[in-house]
């Protein structure tokens, strides 16, 4: 009976987690690096996209960007790729929108143009390839998922006190 208990409450625990972790963690659409500087080059991938379906679009929108770049290549980890050479863009952050060769979306993701020599003042951090907060929010929601289920477990187990 007991661990049946514990089964169910492991069971639901991650049932929950399952159903809790964000969207973010589960990109799409990925540009790599995230931040380049001026006359740099991004990748740009649609991981989901089937090759077979046709080419993907990629609208790239920003400061002073409004312009699609078709898929190029066969990206290595599944999906379509293309190359993105930064020359002539302004500085800031820039939308990745990507659509797939049967019209479905592949999501979006962002990217930054610095000045050449280095990223701008508050830029922080070390997320290279824009990936980290929707990692930490998916670690976040299953620790809190696997906390909740334990404080099931442990409440269930305790024997109840009767004063004789």
């Amino acid at each position: 009976m007991k661990v049946s208990t514990a089964l169910c409450s492991a069971a639901l625990g991650v049932g929950l987690g399952t159903l809790l972790l964000p969207g973010a963690a589960l990109a799409d659409t990925v540009v790599s690096p995230a931040t380049t500087p001026v006359g740099g080059t991004v990748v740009l991938t649609a991981t989901t996209c089937n090759p077979k379906s046709g080419d993907v679009i990629f609208r790239v929108t920003g400061p002073n960007r409004d312009e699609n770049v078709r898929s190029t290549t066969a990206a290595a980890g599944g999906g379509l790729s293309a190359e993105l050479f930064t020359a002539g863009f302004t500085l800031g952050t820039y939308t990745v929108a990507a659509t797939c060769g049967d019209g479905s979306s592949a999501g979006s993701a962002t990217f930054t143009v610095t000045p050449i020599g280095g990223a701008p003042a508050g830029s922080g951090g070390d997320n290279r390839d824009g990936r980290d907060a929707g990692a930490l929010a998916a670690g976040g929601t299953l620790l809190g998922t696997a906390a909740a289920g334990a404080v099931v477990l442990f409440r269930r187990r305790r024997p109840v006190s009767t004063v004789a």
